[in-house]
């Protein structure tokens, strides 16, 4: 659709029958050339069937569905097919772009060791451990080095096909089409959609119970110190136990507990800053925005103003 709508732009901008004529072109390839079932169920007919030894300028890769990665990634025969082809298209010159899950398949063939890239947040952890050599900026929705464009959650394929409309026709162009589409090309970070309370499915009865402690004395402003006791562990044990079991320590987790809290508030009603501000334990306001800030990517006022719900009228 990008695409298609750079070239209607294109071609009523264009003021010669040269410049009239589609500037983009494309096709739909997949391995065996069969069409392909989307994770909705919908079929989706292809062009034919991946050949490395057709050049193309750019490859964009598709983000596969998959909730068990190690299921995806065991089929060794798929992703080295695709592994092979996309190494001749980018030794003969062609710009890689991936989204979402589509950068495990980059990363599977290599192409992201040494260079920055991101995934979808929610897959950030589990994308660090499997690559380490990957430089990962999770929180940006676009990376892009050496022809290699690495898009964050899923509607950054948006983004990434504005990006190559402007590396091959012209960023006036990308900038035409990204406002036709109303495409946000100022999105630069996922944080403010990031939840900060990952489900770890730990089996720690202690965790759990500082998890549920924490929760009801938020107001309160719950402290460690106070934690440990209540919970008859010092502050050492309370940290490691926390570690081992979610893999962040417990100031950590109270912080993004906070936040997250702070974020339902904003989202669900009009509400003043300072009630925020104390209902999650703080009662210095510029230490809660700063703290918002930095877990976000954008301060109290602005998520709100984004994302609180309104109420629809009569």
């Amino acid at each position: 659709d990008v695409l298609n709508a750079a070239n209607h732009l294109s071609q009523r901008e264009g003021t010669s029958q040269r410049e009239r004529l589609p500037r983009l072109t494309w096709r739909v390839e997949s391995l065996d050339g069969q069409a392909v079932k989307a994770a909705s169920g919908q079929r989706i007919d292809v062009d034919g069937k991946i050949d490395p030894r057709q050049h193309a300028d750019a490859i964009l890769l598709t983000a596969p569905f998959f909730s068990d990665m190690d299921a995806f990634i065991g089929q060794r025969d798929l992703i080295g097919a695709l592994s092979t082809a996309l190494k001749a298209q980018h030794q003969a010159g062609a710009v890689l772009a991936a989204y979402c899950t589509g950068n495990y398949l980059l990363a599977e063939a290599g192409f992201l060791d040494g260079r920055p890239a991101t995934t979808h947040w929610a897959k950030a952890a589990d994308f660090a451990r499997r690559y380490p050599a990957v430089e990962l900026h999770a929180q940006e929705v676009i990376t892009e080095q050496d022809g290699i464009l690495s898009g964050g959650a899923v509607t950054s394929y948006l983004n990434l096909a504005v990006r190559l409309v402007g590396l091959f026709a012209g960023e006036k162009l990308a900038a035409m089409t990204a406002k036709a589409l109303l495409i946000d090309m100022n999105r630069v970070s996922q944080a403010s959609y990031v939840s900060l309370l990952d489900d770890h499915g730990h089996a720690d009865p202690l965790v759990a119970r500082a998890q549920q402690r924490m929760a009801a004395t938020l107001q309160e402003g719950c402290r460690l110190g106070e934690l440990a006791d209540y919970l008859a562990v010092s502050e050492r044990t309370l940290n490691r136990r926390f570690k081992q079991a979610i893999g962040i320590a417990p100031l950590t987790y109270l912080q993004n507990l906070r936040i997250e809290v702070a974020k339902q508030l904003l989202e669900s009603r009009p509400i003043r800053l300072e009630a925020v501000s104390l209902r999650v334990g703080y009662e210095d306001l510029s230490t809660f925005r700063q703290l918002f800030r930095l877990k976000t990517g954008l301060t109290p006022r602005e998520y709100q103003q984004r994302f609180a719900r309104r109420e629809g009228r009569g």
